[in-house]
């Protein structure tokens, strides 16, 4: 009979000695057909002259140890609470010292490091991804203005290594959702454990920012996003100087201009609103779609936004064995 562990929990002719001074010899024959708040039933039979019964209760007690101190468990649930109190004392240490570090006036900067770091990956080779490789590809065009964001989180780092071994690729991750939530964004969990490449991804791997729709989503699609995922994540344009409502505030205003257009307007400085990638968005009806969903529930922008940059900060991460 099975259990909520995976092992069999019959016992037959399991056979008990007590200590000397009780002097009883109890044969049990248990058979457990489910887990339920009373584990089993069980039948006993004493093997003394002067004795013929033992407690329903104690037999329980019994079974409960075997179960509990006897048999193997899996390793896959071993000390699992030790290990998820751990796993959270070292997430709460990596963004306290991330917080120590950033600011509003920071936050874009630090949220664009993710997506540079991250967005390399491909499916078809399984190269790239959120490993830390940005380290090394600070040089390419791309990666302008990315220095200084990574700088503090090196910083940061140096603190928390002092206390609890922690990559690059792990920092980058979590001063992402730091940096969301700081600006009014949602709460996003991310789990600890990735590995650092100690190379640089191949280059020409991130979306052009001169790409329509079709070709964001074909990139997208390479990485393992969809249509709805890739129209959430731009929504990370919000942030920083490209013209999408207040700079420091993490909100729905990019969908919002978006609808507006006011790149067509003929006034100067309107025409310098987002990247030619963001305009290309609302010209496509797949993606026009959502971006008028964002623009109506800026809840729904948040839980999208959320599952995407989890999804996001886990493509092509290698792991370490024990996170």
């Amino acid at each position: 009979m099975s259990s909520i562990t995976g092992f069999n929990l019959s016992f037959r002719h399991l056979h008990i000695q007590f200590p000397a001074q009780s002097r009883r010899k109890i044969e049990y024959g248990c058979t457990c057909t489910a887990v339920r708040p009373v584990l089993c039933s069980t039948s006993s039979s004493v093997s003394h002259s002067d004795e013929n019964h033992v407690s329903t209760s104690y037999s329980r007690r019994l079974v409960t140890f075997m179960i509990t101190f006897l048999l193997p468990l899996p390793k896959s649930i071993q000390f699992s609470g030790a290990d998820a109190y751990a796993a959270a004392d070292d997430l709460v240490l990596v963004q306290e010292e991330i917080r120590k570090v950033l600011s509003k006036s920071k936050a874009a900067g630090v949220l664009r490091l993710v997506f540079h770091d991250a967005g390399t990956y491909e499916m078809d080779d399984d190269s790239g991804g959120m490993n830390g490789s940005i380290s090394f590809e600070l040089d390419r065009p791309e990666n302008k203005g990315l220095k200084k964001p990574l700088k503090i989180l090196v910083e940061a780092k140096k603190i928390v290594d002092e206390k609890q071994p922690v990559s690059m690729a792990d920092m980058i991750a979590v001063a992402g959702a730091e940096a969301v939530s700081l600006c009014g964004g949602p709460k996003i969990p991310v789990r600890l454990g990735r590995l650092d490449s100690m190379v640089p991804d191949p280059e020409g791997k991130l979306p052009e920012e001169t790409l329509d729709a079709s070709g964001l989503k074909q990139s997208f699609q390479r990485k393992g996003f969809s249509t709805q995922e890739l129209v959430a994540l731009s929504g990370a344009h919000t942030l920083g100087s490209k013209g999408f409502g207040n700079p420091v505030i993490f909100d729905n205003a990019y969908y919002k201009v978006l609808l507006e257009k006011p790149w067509l307007s003929s006034a100067g400085m309107t025409s310098m609103v987002g990247l030619p990638s963001d305009r290309a968005l609302v010209d496509d009806d797949e993606c026009l779609r959502w971006i008028s969903k964002y623009a109506d529930d800026q809840d729904l922008f948040f839980e999208d936004f959320k599952n995407a940059y989890i999804k996001l900060v886990n493509s092509g991460a290698k792991w370490r064995r024990d996170s």
